[in-house]
């Protein structure tokens, strides 16, 4: 679990990242899941874009992800939310 402190300063970084995932009709399969824990071993910090033929929200969407990876819910504004998950092998980001 991160602070608000944490939080913040992950929001900060993810600020001028663009989305490199995008949700659509097909919603939250186990390939998506999969790739999704591929980019954040790699990467740590993620932006997602929900489209709005997926039929979800951005936080309805962060809130089942995050449950299915273990990873931790940043920040959801509109259509995109953002995730952070601490690498195993090469963590990059030193939280506060």
């Amino acid at each position: 679990m991160i602070t608000s402190k944490q939080r913040s300063y992950l929001r900060t970084i993810a600020n001028p990242l663009q989305p490199i995932f995008q949700l659509g009709k097909a919603g939250i399969e186990e390939n998506f899941l999969k790739q999704l824990v591929d980019a954040l071993e790699s990467r740590e910090i993620i932006k997602i874009k929900v489209l709005n033929n997926s039929g979800i929200t951005a936080r309805e969407a962060s809130d089942i992800i995050c449950e299915a990876i273990g990873a931790e819910g940043v920040q959801s504004i509109g259509s995109k939310c953002v995730l952070y998950k601490r690498s195993i092998n090469k963590p990059r980001i030193e939280l506060p």
